[in-house]
């Protein structure tokens, strides 16, 4: 069979091998495919794999030896899922294996913002040599030991990020739609807006839906603490980014830690990238080389049991 990898640079940068994959069977790998060439480079596929690269009914119907997408990520927004099922395809895609990686970039964003690394450190190489203390802060650092921790979801990354925030100390309060679901000792399920009065840091860790899209708004930033952090490594789209930027323009909320806005790359337009107290990583939660690793073992294995005619991680 032919299989075809349209954006293999982010999972495979250099730093892996696609030898597994190569195995199964007549494998091509492009390092990014545009929208324009996606139906010349599958059109004689089986196999297709895609992270980013949309495949949507007008491609679907032009790719007549496709029977099988492999999504390289966990949502599979970029599959039209509902056409797939009238032409018998199979679609699987990949869960929790970025779920460490994801929660450790989480804490690594709040200290990052709660001990002002970054700030400290541009003044360390431009004026600590031409100061007179050994000791010099640029603002107030605050310890985590004591502070709330809200979470809003509690899927796999969340709880190991309250596993993390733990050690540090931190209390842990979520927010979640299933209000029936028991939490594990020493974490309290509250309603949304008893979270954002309460909480020193708010986590986003919920999926992007309708009803989740721009959940945070200017009403939903109003709701919090002027002391408190946002923290975002789920979808950018979960955030309303000019009423984010203004309220930290503004002095509303102390900070914000994004990996992931509305449109990625972002464009020069975009009101977090000059915005107040906003640290921004170019979607680098997931992207741990561990990460990545059980990323390729598990599209490959998705493989090999669609083979062997028992698929898994089907999404219907």
């Amino acid at each position: 069979m032919k299989i075809v990898v349209l954006d293999g640079y982010t999972l495979n940068p250099g730093d892996l091998s696609w030898e597994h994959l190569e195995r199964l069977g007549n494998c091509t790998v492009y390092e990014r495919t545009s929208p324009d060439q996606v139906v010349e480079r599958c059109h004689d596929a089986e196999i297709v794999l895609t992270n980013k690269v949309v495949l949507d009914e007008n491609v679907i119907n032009q790719l007549p030896k496709l029977e099988y997408i492999g999504v390289m990520a966990t949502g599979v927004n970029v599959i039209d899922v509902a056409y797939k099922k009238k032409k018998g395809i199979t679609v699987t895609n990949a869960a929790g294996y970025s779920s460490i990686g994801v929660a450790q970039h989480t804490l690594a964003l709040i200290l990052a913002s709660i001990n002002k690394v970054e700030s400290h450190h541009n003044w360390a190489r431009e004026n600590w040599s031409k100061h007179h203390d050994f000791s010099y802060t640029l603002n107030s650092i605050s310890e985590l030991n004591g502070k709330t921790l809200g979470l809003i979801g509690f899927g796999q990354i969340a709880q190991e990020v309250a596993k993390i925030a733990f050690a540090f100390g931190m209390k842990i309060l979520v927010y979640r739609r299933q209000n029936n679901v028991e939490m594990p000792e020493g974490i309290t399920q509250v309603e949304l807006d008893e979270l954002l009065s309460r909480a020193d840091v708010v986590s986003l860790h919920c999926p992007l839906t309708p009803e989740t899209n721009q959940m945070v708004n200017a009403k939903f930033l109003s709701k919090m603490k002027p002391s408190a952090g946002l923290v975002n490594t789920a979808r950018g789209g979960l955030v309303n980014e000019h009423a984010l930027a203004k309220t930290l323009n503004n002095n509303e909320i102390a900070w914000a830690a994004l990996d992931v806005l509305a449109q990625e790359p972002p464009s020069d337009e975009c009101p977090l990238l000059s915005a107040e107290n906003c640290l921004i990583t170019p979607h680098i939660a997931w992207a741990s080389k561990e990460s990545r690793m059980r990323l390729m073992d598990i599209i490959t294995e998705n493989i090999r049991s669609y083979f062997l005619g028992e698929p898994q991680n089907v999404v219907s």
